[in-house]
């Protein structure tokens, strides 16, 4: 049994608008799934239904891992950089035992874990460095680490691609197919093209969720999936445009 959870008939909505309707989609062990679909389509609903963080109206999600099992790269763009913590205490924060309430034990095994997770990201000389002082791409680093503190089985990133220069992203997707050797990975994106590099199957989330069981995908079957997106490739890297649709009433900015 190789699935790590099932997504059954999702239904999820916000003051009666639904955002997903009817989702469903399986996880297996060695999955690295990219997820894609237009701004307010339900990309970050599904993430946040799968972590607990919205309830469903309708329809189950069934995990055949333990939830702290789940490793969350959020989008680093929320974090407030002015929190005064250090890198380190950033990382360990990721050790979560729901059962207990101290934010840190203060075990040799958890620092050396978290020591050996910020050498592994190239990132073990910031340890001690305040969050604020970081770049993108550091900071990106640190929160893989954090996210990976439990030793997921399952590792959600939801748009890492957003605030980071290219040299990373293209370090970060090399890291993730490494990870990818010991976990399953699911990776929120609106870069179809450069994702679909490094991904093996896609999901085309716009209110409804649609598996494509490979990581080529033609325009063609993402408009049959209703996921408006284009497409285009300027010579060897394929950049991806969203195209305009007509449906507006879902595309409210705050849904995403």
């Amino acid at each position: 049994m190789n699935k790590l959870l099932e997504i059954k008939n999702l239904t999820v909505s916000y003051d009666h608008d639904v955002i997903l309707k009817d989702a469903n989609l399986v996880v297996e062990k060695d999955d690295f799934l990219g997820v894609i679909g237009p701004n307010g389509g339900g990309k970050t609903t599904l993430i946040k239904a799968l972590l607990g963080l919205v309830k469903p109206a309708k329809g189950e999600i069934v995990f055949h891992i333990p939830e702290t099992r789940i490793g969350y790269l959020p989008q680093i763009n929320q974090i407030d950089k002015r929190f005064p913590i250090t890198v380190l205490d950033v990382v360990r924060s990721g050790k979560t035992d729901r059962r207990s309430f101290s934010l840190f034990s203060n075990s040799k095994e958890e620092i050396s874990h978290a020591d050996s997770l910020l050498k592994e990201m190239g990132v073990l000389h910031l340890r001690d460095k305040a969050i604020g002082e970081l770049s993108g791409g550091q900071m990106q680093r640190v929160f893989l680490c954090r996210s990976l503190m439990n030793r997921p089985e399952l590792l959600i990133l939801d748009e890492p691609d957003t605030f980071v220069d290219n040299q990373f992203e293209s370090e970060l997707y090399d890291k993730l197919k490494e990870l990818n050797e010991r976990m399953a990975i699911i990776l929120v994106s609106h870069d179809v093209g450069t994702i679909s590099y490094y991904v093996k199957t896609i999901a085309c989330v716009n209110r409804g969720v649609h598996y494509h069981p490979s990581n080529v995908i033609s325009t063609e079957q993402l408009a049959s999936y209703n996921c408006p997106l284009q497409i285009i490739t300027h010579g060897e890297i394929p950049h991806t445009v969203l195209s305009l649709h007509e449906n507006h009433d879902h595309n409210h900015g705050h849904h995403h």
